[in-house]
């Protein structure tokens, strides 16, 4: 089993992702079943979000205003705030555990008695985290797509695994960051507190730097902006988006790569 770190951290974690799933299906099922409601006073709505101060349509809401179509309520509901705040947790949760969990429960050392080198180790458990989480993603797509059907929810199927997509990577593009610092840091309260802290700051940035033109151009930093900017529920896949969630993960396993190789672990 230590020559397969992947499948070991995979098995590790099939609790987490049963229960981590059964509540994003509740959540999805449940957010999906209000629809028919909202649709009965579409007025209504609308005009309430368009009342609303700019600062707090942009935290909660992102902007949205277009509540009652199919787009506008998934995304208000779902895809603005809850979704990828829970993809975020759970993939950092995953990376910061991957090495950093492994050496904080003393476990480590044996890990590292096997004949892998220690970049195969830090890349199967990466791997790890990333099929997890976009395992995550698919049953996403799938509970969308079927609560979609049920209630008559005009929504493309392929957009809907295209939000899913986008969200997996902006997970695992944290998860990333998290294991980085896990394997810099060797400390796992460290590094998921560092990566969820990364990830609040770039949040806000996001919903709130378009409201002035001079802090407009600093959303770009922003990976969320990344995840949801181009609006892949209406428009699909933004290439250029998924190109830079994609080398942000990168750039932060490379990290994870260099600083495990180099440090001495504790256990």
């Amino acid at each position: 089993m230590l020559r397969n770190v992947f499948l070991k951290t995979l098995r590790d974690q099939r609790r987490s992702l049963l229960w981590w799933g059964i509540g994003l299906l509740a959540l999805t099922s449940l957010t999906v079943a209000t629809y028919p409601a909202v649709t009965d006073v579409p007025e209504g709505f609308d005009e309430f979000l368009e009342q609303l101060p700019e600062a707090l349509a942009r935290i909660f809401i992102g902007g949205f205003t277009d509540f009652t179509s199919p787009e506008g309520f998934l995304n208000t509901q779902l895809f603005v705030l809850v979704v990828p705040i829970m993809f975020v947790i759970f993939a950092v949760l995953g990376g910061s555990g991957a090495i950093a969990g492994e050496e904080g429960a003393g476990t480590l050392s044996l890990l590292l008695t096997s004949p892998l080198p220690r970049w195969r180790i830090v890349v199967q458990k990466f791997g790890a985290v990333a099929v997890a989480t976009f395992t995550l993603a698919l049953l996403l797509w799938v509970s969308l797509a079927i609560g979609a059907v049920a209630v008559d929810l005009d929504v493309s199927t392929l957009r809907l695994a295209a939000v899913s997509f986008s969200t997996a990577l902006l997970g695992v593009a944290f998860g990333a960051l998290a294991l980085a610092l896990g394997c810099i840091t060797g400390a796992r309260g460290t590094s998921a507190g560092a990566a969820s802290g990364v990830a609040m700051a770039a949040y806000f940035l996001n919903a709130l730097a378009p409201i002035s033109d001079v802090t407009t151009p600093l959303q770009k930093l922003s990976p969320f902006y990344y995840f949801i900017g181009a609006d892949p529920l209406t428009n699909g896949l933004n290439i250029l988006h998924v190109s830079v969630l994609l080398g942000l993960t990168a750039v932060a396993l490379g990290v994870a790569l260099l600083a495990f190789e180099r440090r001495d672990v504790r256990g």
